[in-house]
């Protein structure tokens, strides 16, 4: 599933040529993404529409148009959006089309077809399901060390869980969370409520450091990733625990070791991140 950093850089890699673009066609080959409104008005209220800015609140992507809509898109598990001509041949997992001026056309495509769009007026985006729930921008000057100690403060369940749970911190996914706890030394199975001072800080520091170094090597393309002009990630290449059972540890030598926090695959250093410390 795309995490923070992928769907930022999809944010970013789509900003300059979608700005200023108009909608002149919609095509949908499968409407089973479209959750809000039903495909037919979704099509007719976005043709004519200019794309005027791309923010990101988590893993959504909220699209500002003119006429004070809002479309909002969650990429799931392999949704993919990007910019294609208008005369490639169209991929049998793209469901829907936005023709461009320019001959140009953003292409949504999605093999499992887990992902949503939604288009809201711009008063309506604080209702959305998902949306409304999330926690933190881990980015944000609210990110503070007090207000992460305080968060943990109390809680039992593992720390990878915490991570994962997007009311808490917004953005962060398994493979973020795993490189996260490799980094801050903790062990993901920890209870949240148990992290030392030293870990906290630690854990405060790992979160915007890995998301960041995710972005600049634009995301993580393990499976079908890619960004806004259908080009792969590079941090896959970076990953120094995630998907690296029984690889020697990048630190310490030992074997890197696989197994399920809250029912999610989790990698991890038993040297580096041992159970002692909890």
């Amino acid at each position: 599933m795309p995490e923070l950093p992928e769907v930022e850089t999809v944010k970013r890699s789509l900003a300059g040529p979608l700005t200023g673009a108009s909608i002149t066609g919609v095509t949908v080959y499968f409407a089973g993404n479209i959750k809000e409104p039903d495909p037919e008005t979704f099509r007719r209220l976005l043709i004519g529409k200019e794309f005027l800015d791309i923010a990101r609140r988590g893993k959504f992507l909220l699209f500002s148009l003119s006429g004070g809509y809002v479309l909002v898109v969650h990429l799931r598990m392999t949704g993919q959006l990007f910019l294609a001509g208008s005369g490639e041949p169209v991929d049998k997992h793209t469901h829907i089309v936005f023709s461009l001026s320019g001959d140009r056309e953003l292409r949504y495509a999605d093999q499992r077809k887990f992902g949503i769009l939604e288009l809201v007026h711009k008063e309506e985006v604080h209702r959305l399901k998902g949306l409304k729930e999330l926690g933190l921008e881990p980015f944000s000057t609210d990110f503070t060390v007090d207000w992460l100690a305080a968060m943990l403060r109390d809680k039992k369940r593992p720390i990878k869980n915490l991570l994962l749970d997007q009311t808490v911190v917004a953005g962060i996914g398994n493979i973020y969370a795993d490189e996260i706890l490799f980094e801050a030394g903790i062990h993901p199975e920890k209870p949240a409520g148990a992290l030392t001072e030293r870990e906290i800080a630690a854990l405060w520091q790992a979160v915007p450091r890995m998301l960041e170094l995710g972005i600049q090597h634009r995301g993580t393309s393990i499976r079908n990733y890619v960004d806004g002009a259908g080009q792969r990630g590079g941090f896959q290449n970076l990953l120094r625990v995630y998907g690296r059972e029984g690889e020697p540890c990048c630190r310490c030598g030992a074997a890197i070791t696989r197994i399920k926090v809250a029912g999610r695959g989790t990698y991890f250093c038993p040297q580096c991140q041992h159970r002692e410390q909890q």
